[in-house]
């Protein structure tokens, strides 16, 4: 590869970093040609790129980004594969769900928003990780539960009381 090549790729990782705010890096290595294809097809379904990069271009990627990725440099070493995605847990789901038929692919490290995971212990953690539409949807149900107890609360006594006067017209 020409240096002219090697600036190419650098310059284009650097751009995919700054796009993405959900960056996975993984130890593919030593998977099948068919289970490497069976993970690409999954990668494509759940919408996450998945590329193998050179560790040296992927580290001056990152030293040329803008965002701050701490100690995840250390990382790259080996095999490395760089999996892009929007949702900050869809990798994490994604490896799990994989390695249940194979032992690969490895977590190394992560970089989600701004938070940043070193190390395969690290993916339950990151499958934890709530999704911005998710926390919206909690954080919605948590403002409507106390209207709804209030409503139910007014309902309920309306009844209570219809009743009440329905029993002492009835006495007289």
């Amino acid at each position: 590869m020409t240096r002219e090549e090697k600036s190419t790729v650098i310059k284009d990782l650097t751009a995919q970093l700054a796009e993405n705010s959900v960056i996975y890096l993984a130890d593919i290595s030593g998977l099948d040609a068919q289970t490497t294809s069976n993970l690409r097809r999954a990668c494509f379904k759940a919408n996450i790129k998945l590329a193998v990069v050179k560790n040296t271009l992927l580290a001056k990627a990152m030293e040329a980004s803008d965002k701050d990725f701490g100690n995840l440099s250390s990382t790259l070493k080996g095999n490395t594969s760089l999996l892009l995605s929007e949702t900050g847990n869809a990798p994490a789901k994604l490896i799990k769900d994989f390695r249940k038929k194979s032992e690969k692919p490895l977590l190394k490290g992560a970089f989600v928003e701004e938070a940043i995971f070193v190390g395969d212990n690290q993916l339950d953690t990151l499958v934890s990780i709530k999704s911005k539409e998710e926390v919206i949807g909690d954080i919605i149900a948590l403002l409507q539960s106390p209207a709804k107890n209030v409503i139910s609360g007014l309902k309920s006594g309306g009844g209570k009381l219809a009743g009440i006067l329905k029993t002492l017209s009835e006495k007289e």
